[in-house]
């Protein structure tokens, strides 16, 4: 006589009372089920709603994010401060220094009672000089083959482009010495062709951030103006501006993965001592 344990194994809430599978059923053991249970056949609109809900990421593993989760929401601050370091990393360019410098030395240092016109004529000569002609050569450079990304990114592909920059600081410095400038503004270019010469010189080993170089050098001219050059009242907030910027550029540097913290470090000192104690002399 088989035994009724039905009283033994109550049904479990939910269970189809109408034969479904249960705790009482003989085809369920007290593990799991006796019988793998046949698959489930989905219909054709069911498949095409799952493929596209689990849709890929291009080169991803995992599905698409949705906009209010979590993995969506790191996802756009990492793209936030992707934009964000790249375009800090333009805007603060080793080339443009040269140019934001002598805008600087006209507009908040004791040559501010220069004429507008000669201003504007340095201004120019210092822009073509550093930055137009650096940028043609590095178009031809490029036709040669022998650098590939604007950026610089590669130590290898930075040995000629410093010695056009050297090349270009050292010619300004002439330029403004010769045209009757004080001698500390001729000596905050001759200070960025001395860090860009440090830099060529340890590039062969190791790789210095030029932009930390650069910005940490219009912030030793600053700090030049405070001291010699009866500043404007905003020089000390544009002091204050150029440091914040020098921390941002240099956390962005590290962020976009270009350089590393010793290397921005080393960057800020170079730059820094080139131009302050040249403009000493």
């Amino acid at each position: 006589m088989p035994i009724d344990t039905s009283s033994y194994y109550p049904e479990v809430p939910g269970d189809d009372p109408d034969g479904g599978e249960g705790l009482n059923r003989p085809s369920r053991g007290l593990f799991g089920d006796e019988k793998p249970a046949a698959p489930a056949v989905e219909s054709p609109v069911a498949a095409m709603v799952s493929g596209i809900e689990e849709k890929q990421e291009p080169g991803g593993d995992s599905p698409r994010r949705k906009r209010g989760d979590k993995d969506f929401a790191a996802g756009a601050w990492e793209r936030f401060a992707d934009a964000a370091a790249t375009f800090l990393s333009w805007a603060l360019v080793p080339i443009l220094m040269p140019v934001y410098g002598i805008i600087m030395i006209f507009g908040l240092s004791v040559l501010e009672l220069t004429a507008m016109s000669t201003r504007v004529v340095f201004t120019t000569v210092v822009f073509c000089i550093n930055v137009i002609i650096p940028l043609l050569g590095f178009f031809v450079l490029r036709k040669m083959g022998i650098v590939d990304d604007i950026g610089l990114n590669e130590r290898k592909e930075r040995l000629i482009p410093y010695v056009i920059t050297i090349t270009c600081m050292a010619g300004t410095a002439i330029f403004m010495w010769h045209k009757g400038a004080p001698l500390w503004v001729a000596m905050f270019f001759a200070g960025g062709a001395t860090a860009a010469l440090v830099n060529l010189l340890v590039n062969f080993r190791w790789k210095i951030s030029a932009h930390a170089a650069g910005v940490a050098g219009i912030a030793a001219l600053l700090v030049h103006i405070l001291k010699d050059g009866y500043p404007e009242p905003a020089v000390f907030t544009w002091f204050i501006i150029s440091v914040v910027l020098s921390g941002l550029l240099g956390s962005a540097r590290i962020w976009l993965g270009r350089h590393t913290v010793w290397q921005v470090v080393a960057g800020y000192a170079v730059g820094f001592c080139s131009v302050f104690f040249l403009m000493m002399v």
